[in-house]
């Protein structure tokens, strides 16, 4: 067993972890999960951001691909973004 392994999780860390947010979609989603996302993440690549709309154009899913370097990284990701009004629900 790796070192790097945390028992609460079985990601090894670091590794790429993709973050989902959902929300509506006449909001500018996109940019609010990504400044959250880098309160705790120092570099984002500009490729690694991807949106995609529901089928009625209603809402909108983010998925920002980080590199996750803990697992209460992560905690604190998923906290931030679901404390937030405007984010509907963080996978």
């Amino acid at each position: 067993m790796s070192s790097a392994m945390n028992e609460e999780t079985l990601l090894e860390f670091p590794c790429q972890f993709p973050i989902k947010a959902m929300g509506r979609a006449d909001l500018e989603l996109d940019l609010l999960v990504i400044e959250i996302v880098r309160r705790h993440v120092d570099d984002i690549n500009e490729g690694a951001i991807t949106t995609r709309p529901s089928k009625d154009g209603n809402y909108i899913a983010i998925t920002v691909i980080i590199e996750a370097s803990s697992k209460q990284q992560l905690d604190a990701i998923y906290q931030d973004l679901s404390d937030h009004p405007h984010v509907l629900m963080a996978l």
